[in-house]
């Protein structure tokens, strides 16, 4: 693992980040405009004594204004899925659909006992632990190798493979981000545990107001993250079988969503209050009977679209760990994930229909899937924790994720998921998604898809599917076409 930040770290940016910080916090009560203001702002280190000041007072708005962006170098999935969490973090990933990734190297763990110590037989089990990863990506490039696209081949790949990201957030964000993988109840994982480190030493090193701050959330955090969340929910129920459903479930959803939607857009509009409003739409029909399907086209087409999050959405879905970054990187969803930890049914897995249709991939595929278990099995049976174990987690497995969605966001989702040249089981979640949110809401419904078939529109370019052009000349004869 090597993590750097890129950029800002010169003196004289540096003087500068702290700089528009510093003049953040004296703007509302400093006379003058912003940039009288920040020209009251050049002695570096009064402004980092006014800083530390003011978010000591729990002011931390005015850090959202330093930005900083770090490149994570050789770091697992296991990393990439837990940073991807945080909603207002900016993440670009390489991927795993254009690049091979049989050569990229992977993490190995110091085994460590249940007591925190490490393993007696630490040294036998990274050796067994590294032929075994080693098997996976030999299994992994004979399948590519095979004919098999490396976007299903994947799917084979344990959760120790080096990943390389490249992270912006503000200050704000990276403070939170260190405490939780420094102190939070990830960080006996200790790959989770030694990224916080590392941005807490650079963050030491270049976000000097913050140093403060960070060791003193750190110390609190000590004390009272020591309580297991589930504690009680475990006391009074058994933990059920994890049985992983077969598709997309709508679980709850505002009633009445189209009139909900066509009601909001009239009621601000005409800053009218409900019943006024009913009386409008009520009015509209008898003049035309399509009032409320033309009304919901144009808020469909709308460039800020707000009447759309005024309705909610909220499904259980299943995915595979491939794929879950892929709906994870959507962030403005309520989306709920299991934490890796207790360790999931690995005996729920996903093949891809590629690799199913092939019959030597197949074969070394499921081999590979059943030794994994028993590998993990066999070091459960030395004692080894599973905080230690995560990193054998396989791409196919499957897990079941909560989430709520207004439809704006079921919209945005749908656009870019709905499209052919989008992963296939991504693809499959999104057109499950907008066929059930269609069955209870058809106005909206109307809107949800790729933006080809919403809108004739194809923003693909030389990558282009070729359905746009079928459909643009079944409009031309007026004729459907079923899809």
């Amino acid at each position: 693992m090597k993590i750097e930040l890129l950029g800002g770290y010169t003196k004289d940016e540096l003087d500068s980040r702290i700089k528009k910080v510093a003049a953040a916090g004296k703007l509302s009560r400093y006379p003058g405009n912003v940039l009288e203001v920040l020209e009251t702002c050049n002695d570096t280190e009064k402004n980092i004594k006014l800083v530390k000041r003011i978010i000591g007072m729990g002011h931390k708005s005015i850090i959202e204004h330093d930005y900083l962006v770090f490149a994570l170098c050789d770091v697992t999935p296991i990393i990439e899925q837990t940073i991807i969490g945080n909603r207002l973090t900016s993440f670009t990933i390489k991927s795993r659909r254009e690049v091979d990734f049989r050569n990229v190297g992977f993490y190995i763990p110091e085994f460590r006992d249940k007591s925190l110590n490490t393993h007696k037989d630490n040294e036998k089990l990274k050796e067994k632990y590294i032929n075994h990863m080693k098997y996976l990506f030999n299994t992994y490039g004979d399948i590519v190798d095979l004919g098999i696209n490396i976007e299903d081949a994947r799917f084979v790949l344990p959760y120790s493979y080096h990943s390389n990201i490249i992270m912006g957030l503000d200050a704000r964000e990276l403070e939170k981000l260190i405490v939780y993988l420094v102190s939070g109840d990830v960080s006996k994982i200790n790959d989770l545990k030694d990224l916080g480190l590392e941005l807490l030493k650079l963050t030491k090193e270049y976000v000097p107001y913050l140093s403060e701050s960070i060791d003193n959330q750190l110390e609190k955090a000590s004390e009272t993250n020591s309580k297991d969340p589930f504690e009680y929910l475990e006391s009074v129920s058994a933990r059920p079988k994890i049985n992983v459903i077969d598709k997309p479930k709508l679980i709850s959803y505002t009633p009445n969503s189209d009139d909900v939607i066509i009601k909001s857009s009239i009621m601000y509009h005409y800053q009218c209050d409900a019943n006024t409003a009913n009386k409008i739409i009520e009015d509209g029909i008898k003049k035309d009977h399509e009032f409320k399907e033309k009304l919901m086209d144009i808020i469909l087409h709308k460039e800020e679209r707000r009447e759309l999050e005024q309705v909610q959405f909220t499904f259980q879905i299943p995915i595979s760990l491939s794929i879950l970054t892929h709906l994870t990187r959507h962030r403005m969803h309520s989306l709920l994930v299991p934490e890796f930890l207790p360790m999931w049914n690995f005996e729920n897995y996903i093949t891809p229909a590629t690799i199913f249709s092939n019959e030597k991939a197949l074969k070394l595929y499921n081999e590979a899937v059943h030794k994994n278990i028993q590998v993990l099995n066999e070091f459960k049976a030395e004692g080894v924790i599973e905080e230690d174990l995560v990193h054998f987690y396989l791409g196919c497995q499957m897990l079941n994720v909560i989430t709520t969605l207004n439809a704006r966001t079921a919209q945005w989702i749908c656009r870019m998921r709905c499209c052919n040249k989008a992963q296939w089981q991504i693809r499959n979640i999104a057109k499950e998604v907008a066929k059930q949110i269609k069955e209870v809401s058809p106005l909206l419904g109307k809107g949800l898809g790729s933006t080809c078939v919403t809108d004739l529109i194809c923003n693909e370019g030389k990558e282009c599917c070729g359905l746009i052009d079928k459909l643009l000349e079944a409009k031309e004869k007026g004729q459907k076409i079923e899809l």
